[in-house]
């Protein structure tokens, strides 16, 4: 049934971009100068960047019955990610955020809607996806179907990564079943208690033996803890437009670096230029590129795009 590089599960969603000359104080007023419809979501989004790599992607996630919705499933169509197992949600909007990006920066405020009826029923998930999976790539949100689908994964010795970026509840019962690590520079403190996010990240991987401990630094790069030593990769240097996505993206070709058998390290540098490219364009996938331009990116450094 499958023969996929990779199975994604999570979050998509169809947002709205409003374009700001600065982002106003608190209770401020700005006038927005553009607004635009954008494609994102966090396993959504891997995908589209793995599928660009070159990878056989497949999404399986669920999506509302309205036009955003429509218009999620025609972006991931349009890119070569197979959507054969989208759960579509009836009398139920799609998920979707409203970001203000501040034009003097990139950096972008989300405000974003996700409700319980796009909840992922594990049931509809097919096992055969994953066993014939060479990687599943998960997002934090759906706990019920990460901890279905990371049990399988496991059975059957299918590597797993996740990116988690918030603290949900049980999801202390997915971690053990996860191989690689991607979390924002929050997450380890969040879920530990410590102060340390270095020492918490280390924590985390002792407690839940993960093969690799991740952890992104927006532009600063990203760093990694494997075999009890860490190692940090710094972020390139180019005209950032919109952050929105970075981590996505990171995501996705982390993935694609393991798959291919690079380093950690090599992967890590390969993960922060991709993300990187993505930011000199608008929207959360508007900067997703092909193999040759990270390499091409990768080779130059920290010149300045």
């Amino acid at each position: 049934m499958s023969g996929f590089d990779i199975v994604g599960i999570g979050l998509n969603a169809t947002d709205t971009l409003l374009m700001v000359p600065q982002y106003p104080p608190y209770a401020g007023k700005v006038r927005y100068q553009e607004e635009h419809v954008s494609t994102g979501g966090e396993a959504a989004t891997a995908m589209v960047a793995c599928a660009r790599l070159g990878l056989r992607a497949a999404y399986v996630g669920s999506v509302g019955d309205d036009w955003r919705g429509e218009v999620q499933l025609e972006s991931l169509r349009s890119t070569g990610v197979n959507i054969d197992h989208v759960q579509h949600k009836k009398d139920c909007p799609n998920q979707s955020a409203h970001i203000v990006i501040d034009q003097t920066t990139g950096e972008r405020t989300v405000f974003a809607r996700w409700l319980d009826c796009l909840a992922i029923d594990p049931a509809l998930i097919p096992a055969e996806l994953i066993r014939g999976a060479r990687m599943l790539h998960m997002d934090g949100h759906n706990v019920a179907a990460a901890l279905y689908a990371a049990g399988i994964a496991r059975e059957t010795g299918v590597p797993v990564s996740v990116d988690v970026d918030t603290v949900y509840p049980g999801f202390e019962k997915v971690l053990p079943l996860v191989d690689y690590l991607v979390a924002s520079s929050d997450f380890p403190c969040a879920w530990t208690g410590l102060k340390d996010p270095l020492e918490a990240l280390k924590a985390i991987q002792q407690e839940y033996g993960m093969r690799v401990a991740v952890m992104t630094q927006g532009a600063e790069g990203s760093l990694a803890l494997e075999g009890g030593r860490f190692m940090q990769s710094p972020g390139f240097s180019v005209n950032c437009v919109d952050t929105t996505g970075a981590g996505d993206v990171f995501h996705g070709a982390f993935c694609y670096g393991v798959l291919q058998g690079l380093s950690t390290l090599e992967t890590l540098e390969f993960a922060n230029a991709m993300a990187a490219l993505n930011c000199t364009k608008l929207g959360a996938r508007g900067g997703i590129v092909g193999l040759d331009a990270v390499k091409a990116l990768v080779s130059f450094g920290a010149r300045t795009l």
